[in-house]
């Protein structure tokens, strides 16, 4: 079934993973680098570990292009006896069919689910039988996969992962039994108040788009889905040139590059996906009412965002912390929870899609509250565009998304998943240097201009599962 992207980095060998973690706590607030040594060098240091002279050397990010010209980015390290790797396909559920969405999710689900000789639960009994942990999920924008394993395993995982990646089975029995397993997991989401408010702000917000598309389809499509289309799907998406790799662990960057040819060689060269239009969001200003007998209602609201390539990206990310990104201090969480207890939680977060910036948030509240809380998050935003911070409150912010930042590496999955992200991204290999940098420049100027921006359309749309008091079914 469909996972979120940063699933993967769950990793379940973390207690054997508890050392690295504070070695990496340790090391990673030398990431930050002065301003004068932008120079992007070929392999960056990440310093996730101090390393024994009996070990590698300090733990770089490194470029390893195979002989067959399929490139990863590597840290190298021999702390554990594991690899972990995250790859992308770059496509995602954007690239179902019109009338069948589901169709990723689907296939993501089944690729390890049989391939090559080996059917399903030979396949299954394999990854068992050496501890491999391989999973794959489908995204509106990319097609993941994660593999874990212990290194002296790793000609196996590497094997099974070609297999999946290149050999994929998609037999009958599979494919009936995976798509049932969708099809409950579709009807449990439909009495979710919170999955439908989400799937209803996605619906109104891009009609005739794939991104208003549900990721795992729909009750009405995912029966139609044919073992056809999941064919047609993973030899159209799944290819060379399109795909993003990351890998960290006990492998040397001499063995990962003619392993990378083994895994993904035989997969064509280029994918062949159809054009998705840039967008943005419709049907900003308004209110979205789904009635549902629950005492409490979701709500679920966004507007325009930011995509990730923009110039101005960092200060918004800034911009939002304020407003909703952290989980005590932003303006959401202490005007609609600590002044009037509204609601246990409420957040908001930049979603740079691939076709679309987009602002988003939630929270969850009695029904006789929903109008209220959504007049004061209406209320904040356009306090805060109109406005802007104070010193100590950017400076707060600041200091909180730089201390935090080594968090997001405490794990090889974590670093892996973050390696994979920017380059999804197109950040650069010498981002994570650069990072703290560019959060730490962001001053009051910066913030009055992207608030500036983002005021030329500040209006939100909201969606609302429940049955919120003074706000009638479908829109009011």
């Amino acid at each position: 079934m469909t996972r979120p992207l940063l699933d993967a980095a769950r990793d379940r060998t973390g207690r054997r993973l508890a050392s690295l973690a504070q070695a990496c706590r340790r090391a990673l607030p030398r990431l930050t680098v002065p301003k004068a040594s932008f120079a992007v060098p070929l392999a960056m240091t990440i310093a996730l570990i101090s390393t024994p002279p009996a070990q590698s050397e300090t733990t770089r990010i490194q470029r390893v292009i195979s002989p067959g010209r399929i490139e990863a980015w590597l840290v190298h390290d021999t702390t554990l006896p594991l690899v972990a790797m995250e790859f992308a396909f770059v496509g995602g559920a954007a690239q179902d069919p019109a009338e069948r969405p589901g169709v990723a999710s689907l296939t993501s689900s089944l690729l390890d689910e049989g391939a090559g000789d080996l059917d399903s639960r030979s396949f299954q009994d394999k990854l068992a039988e050496k501890a491999i942990e391989l999973r794959f999920d489908a995204g509106r924008d990319t097609l993941n996969g994660s593999l874990r394993t212990l290194s002296e395993n790793l000609d196996s995982a590497l094997e099974l992962t070609r297999l999946a990646v290149t050999s994929p089975r998609f037999d009958p029995e599979a494919v009936e039994r995976i798509r049932q397993a969708q099809l409950a997991m579709l009807r449990r989401r439909s009495t979710d108040p919170s999955s439908l408010a989400s799937l209803g702000w996605s619906a109104r917000a891009f009609p005739n788009h794939p991104y208003g598309r549900p990721v795992d389809g729909t009750l009405e499509s995912v029966p139609m889905i044919t073992r056809d289309d999941l064919v047609a799907y993973a030899g159209r998406v799944m290819a060379r040139d399109n795909l993003k790799i990351a890998v960290v662990g006990d492998i040397t960057p001499e063995a990962l590059g003619p392993a990378l040819d083994k895994l993904f060689g035989a997969l064509p060269a280029k994918a062949q996906l159809a054009p998705v239009p840039d967008v943005e969001p419709q049907g900003l200003g308004s209110v979205e009412v789904k009635d549902l007998n629950v005492p409490q209602a979701s709500i679920i609201f966004g507007g325009i965002g930011l995509k990730r390539n923009d110039p101005d990206f960092i200060p918004a990310f800034v911009l939002n912390h304020m407003l909703g990104g952290s989980a005590f201090s932003s303006r959401l969480f202490k005007e609609v929870r600590e002044k009037r207890g509204l609601a246990y939680s409420v957040y908001s977060h930049l979603a740079p899609l691939d076709h679309a910036g987009l602002i988003l948030g939630g929270t969850a509240t009695k029904n006789d509250r929903a109008a209220e809380s959504i007049g004061l998050i209406r209320e904040e935003y356009l306090k805060l565009l109109k406005d802007g911070p104070s010193e100590d409150e950017l400076a707060d912010a600041k200091s909180y998304l730089i201390g935090s930042f080594a968090l997001r590496f405490d794990s090889s999955a974590k670093v892996a998943a973050q390696l994979l992200q920017i380059q999804i991204d197109n950040l650069g290999i010498d981002y994570i240097d650069r990072r703290n940098e560019l959060v730490g420049a962001v001053g009051v100027e910066d913030i009055r201009r992207v608030a500036k921006r983002l005021s030329a359309d500040p209006a939100l749309l909201f969606s609302v599962v429940g049955r919120p008091t003074g706000l009638a079914p479908n829109g009011g």
